[in-house]
């Protein structure tokens, strides 16, 4: 049996979003973004915490993003968890990212343009990118 990862998250970019472009010409955007949830603690006060996400996006969707996507944009990202790890200056370093699939901007009038990446791969392209040419 197959299993399953996806992740649907809607929230704020934190900043403009980065377009680079791998050696073969690939494009890559890459963004953070701020989802915030509500909760009572246990001194019954209301609480509210604020996670921040990395969000790596590829192809002709990371272009639609580099376009359209700007800092306090309000977005929904469907795509999947992606775990890395990179070594600087003799540190290793762990990352947690969020590949989208598809991505939908929200929040206005005239805004709710859908993309999706078409299918396959949705991954970096064969034998990945190396992380200096992605920095984040």
């Amino acid at each position: 049996m197959a299993g399953v990862n996806k992740v649907i998250l809607i929230g704020r970019l934190g900043a403009d979003p980065e377009m680079r472009y791998t050696a073969d010409g690939t494009a890559v955007c890459k963004f953070s973004l701020a989802t915030s949830r509500k909760y009572t603690g246990r001194d019954g006060q209301k609480q509210e915490k604020t996670e921040w996400h990395r969000i790596v996006v590829w192809r002709k969707l990371a272009e639609i993003c580099g376009q359209y996507l700007a800092k306090g944009k309000q977005v929904m990202i469907e795509g999947r968890i992606e775990y890395g790890s990179y070594e600087k200056e003799g540190v290793k370093h762990y990352t947690t990212d969020i590949v989208a699939e598809n991505m939908q901007m929200l929040g206005g009038p005239g805004q709710e343009n859908r993309a999706q990446e078409p299918e396959p791969p949705f991954g970096p392209p064969p034998g990945g990118v190396p992380e200096d040419d992605i920095p984040f």
